[in-house]
């Protein structure tokens, strides 16, 4: 019954989400059947007994309903273009893939690899080491609110990819020198031409304080050998540096000849 069950939930993907809802609703007699299916396969004897009279069966139930809530959790971002999440040893773990974007268009993904079998717990992932994945763990409550938790590195890693691929772009100008930056993509210096008399350098430098978004919290502007002594005009360069992505910004001021 459960191998039929099982490929009924394979070939009938559209309809998962109804599955889910019959599984939440159901969720004493799934947990128990999969316990006594387990039991046969360890070679233990049958399980005759209410599970909440044995603690060790007693946590198995805890432990089988936290997978389900996560899996429920997580099957419903999939379903928006948010997380995915598969199985991992023996329904004691599950793998989270978060997949980022920027400008609608799909990026890296990254995976977490989570141990259900006491309390939650991060056992492998390829997070960017500089993203604090521990302490968004602990201020968004992993063990008690996933969805908090996942959210909020869903915003770290999305903000980092779109920051990294506005340097990307940037890259691509060829009146624009990248002077510095670094891995994180929260630090820019960029070196502008300016279509003065006597074209003449503007060292631009950005600032991206806030890590969940892309784009900067502080931008200077230094022109070179008093240039553009006029602090008004300095500010219009500043005021695109901070309203747009970089790349926009830069591409806003060629069409209006502020930048060779």
């Amino acid at each position: 019954m459960l191998e039929m069950q099982a490929n009924n939930h394979r070939h009938n993907k559209g309809a998962e989400p109804l599955y889910d809802q019959r599984d939440r609703q159901k969720t004493k007699i799934e947990v128990n059947r999969t316990l006594k299916m387990r039991d046969r396969m360890d070679k233990v004897s049958p399980f005759d007994g209410a599970i909440d009279d044995d603690p060790e069966n007693t946590q198995l139930l805890q432990l089988m309903a936290r997978h389900s809530q996560l899996k429920d959790l997580l099957q419903a971002h999939h379903l928006i273009g948010g997380y995915d999440v598969t199985q991992t040893r023996n329904g004691k773990g599950v793998c989270v893939s978060l997949a980022t974007s920027y400008e609608g268009v799909y990026l890296e993904t990254y995976n977490l690899d989570v141990d259900l079998s006491a309390s939650m717990k991060i056992c492998r992932h390829n997070i960017p080491p500089f993203i604090p994945l521990e302490r968004l763990s602990e201020q968004s409550h992993l063990q008690t609110d996933v969805r908090a938790f996942l959210d909020t590195l869903s915003q770290h890693l999305n903000a980092y990819v779109g920051r990294k691929q506005q340097l990307g772009i940037v890259k691509l100008h060829k009146s624009v020198e990248v002077m510095e930056s670094n891995a994180p993509c929260t630090v820019l210096v960029l070196m502008l031409t300016v279509p003065e008399d006597a074209p003449q350098a503007l060292l631009c430098s950005l600032e991206y304080g806030d890590l969940t978004r892309c784009l900067p919290t502080h931008a200077s502007v230094e022109a070179e050998d008093k240039v553009l002594p006029d602090s008004l005009q300095l500010e219009k360069y500043r005021a695109l540096l901070l309203e747009f992505p970089v790349h926009t910004a830069l591409q806003t001021m060629l069409k209006m000849g502020m930048i060779l």
